[in-house]
C-alpha cells in the first residue's frame, strides 16, 4: 500500500471514529514507525504519511499515543493559558514537561528532557492536520528542550544553496516559496528551519514534505493540489503535499537569509528593495523569528544569544520589501535569485583569495 492510500485511509477512519474519543491513526499491536525529519530521527507510534527510514538503537525523538485518561491525569490540577497568539492553550507542569491544546484539534505533552511527546486526538479530521501541529509547535518544545534553537522561516533550495525567508506569521513566506517552486526549485521546509553548524558553515535541514498556502496561491503556483487538506476550520489554509520534485531531501548549505518586512510597511505601488544587514540588525531579527518563545529559561536564552550572534556573524543577510501582490512573486524571485547569485559569486571569490 502507498503512502498516500495509507493516509487516505487513516483520514476515513478518524472521521468515522468521532464518536469514540480515541484516535485510530494509533498503530496497534506496539508497532513504530521512523522518519528523519529536521536532521533528527523520529520513532513513532503513529504512522505518518511520510517514506519511513530505517530503525535505529535509540531515536532522538518518540511519538507515542495517548488516551483522554492520560492527559487527564497527567495535567490534573493544571490550567493551561493562552498562548501569546492566543492560536492554543500552554502550560508548564511542575516536572519540566510541557502541556499544548488546540481545542476541538489536538493536545500534545512533551517530557522534560524533549524526548517524547504524547499525542491526543480532540477529533480533527486529517492526518495531514495532526503533522502540521505536531511536526510544528509541538516538536519545536522537544528541540528546545534538546538544544536546539528552531526558527520561523521557510527554506527553498537553488541550485544546492539554501535561501531562508524570516518572518512571523502572514507576511507571506510560504507564499514566496510557492513562486520558486513554481519555477522548479524544491522546497527544504516550510515554517520551520532547524539549522546545523559544519566546518563550511551551517546547514538547512529537511522539513516534512508539506507547504501551507491559501487556496489562491496553491492554485496559482502548485498544480495538482486535489491531495491538499484544510489545516484546520477557523482558517482558509491548506496543507498542500508536496510531490518529491518539489522537494530536497536532505540538507543543504544556508546561503543568505532573507528577513521579510511586515506587509503594512510596504505600500502596494512601491519597488521590490533588497537592503543588507549589519550583524546587529540580523541577530535581532534571528531573535524575533525564534520558533518557540514560550521557554525562557536562562539556559535556554544564553543559549539562544549565543546560536543567534554566532550565524548573523557568518551568514549574509537582506531586508526584502516587496508589495503583497500576487502578480509580482515572479519578479521577487527574480531579485532574489540575482542577488544569491552575487552572494555564491562573492564567496566563491573569497575561497579563491584564501587558497592563492
Amino acid at each position: 500500500m502507498s503512502i498516500e492510500q495509507n493516509a487516505a485511509n487513516q483520514y476515513v477512519a478518524m472521521t468515522e471514529s468521532n464518536t469514540r474519543l480515541d484516535a485510530s491513526w494509533t498503530c496497534q499491536g506496539g508497532n513504530f514507525h521512523w522518519y528523519d525529519i529536521y536532521g533528527i530521527s523520529l520513532c513513532s507510534e503513529i504512522q505518518l504519511a511520510f517514506p519511513e527510514s530505517k530503525s535505529l538503537q535509540t531515536a532522538d525523538v518518540s511519538l507515542l499515543a495517548a488516551s483522554p485518561e492520560f492527559f487527564r491525569e497527567a495535567t490534573y490540577g493544571v490550567t493551561a493559558n493562552p498562548s501569546p497568539t492566543g492560536w492554543y492553550k500552554y502550560a508548564r507542569l511542575d516536572n519540566g514537561q510541557s502541556y499544548l491544546r488546540w481545542d476541538g484539534l489536538f493536545e500534545f505533552l512533551i517530557d522534560a528532557d524533549g524526548r517524547r511527546i504524547w499525542c491526543g486526538w480532540f477529533g480533527a479530521a486529517s492526518l495531514e492536520s495532526l503533522q502540521v501541529y505536531l511536526l510544528g509547535h509541538a516538536l519545536s518544545f522537544a528541540l528546545v528542550k534538546q538544544g536546539y534553537e528552531p526558527l520561523h522561516a521557510t527554506s527553498v533550495v537553488i541550485d544546492g544553496n539554501a535561501i531562508a525567508f524570516l518572518g512571523s506569521s502572514g507576511f507571506g513566506k510560504s507564499s514566496l516559496a510557492a513562486a520558486f517552486l513554481a519555477e522548479g526549485h524544491r522546497l527544504l521546509t516550510d515554517d520551520m528551519l532547524l539549522l546545523r553548524r559544519t566546518d563550511e558553515g551551517y546547514e538547512g535541514q529537511a522539513g516534512p514534505g508539506r507547504i501551507k498556502l491559501f487556496p489562491k496561491m496553491a492554485r496559482r503556483f502548485l498544480a495538482g493540489t486535489a491531495s491538499a487538506v484544510p489545516m484546520n476550520n477557523e482558517t482558509e489554509k491548506l496543507v498542500v503535499p508536496l510531490s518529491a520534485d518539489h522537494r530536497h531531501f536532505g540538507s543543504a548549505p544556508l546561503r543568505v537569509l532573507y528577513v521579510l518586512s511586515p506587509p503594512r510597511e510596504v505600500r502596494r505601488k512601491q519597488h521590490i528593495q533588497l537592503t543588507s544587514l549589519t550583524t546587529r540588525e540580523t541577530f535581532i531579527a534571528l531573535v524575533r523569528c525564534t520558533f518557540n518563545s514560550l521557554i525562557t529559561g536562562s539556559e535556554r536564552l544564553g543559549r539562544q544569544y549565543a546560536e543567534c550572534l554566532q550565524v548573523a556573524s557568518e551568514v549574509p543577510a537582506r531586508r526584502i520589501s516587496h508589495p503583497r501582490v500576487l502578480s509580482m512573486l515572479p519578479d521577487v524571485r527574480k531579485a532574489i535569485l540575482s542577488d544569491l547569485a552575487e552572494v555564491v559569486r562573492y564567496g566563491c571569490e573569497r575561497e579563491s583569495d584564501a587558497a592563492s
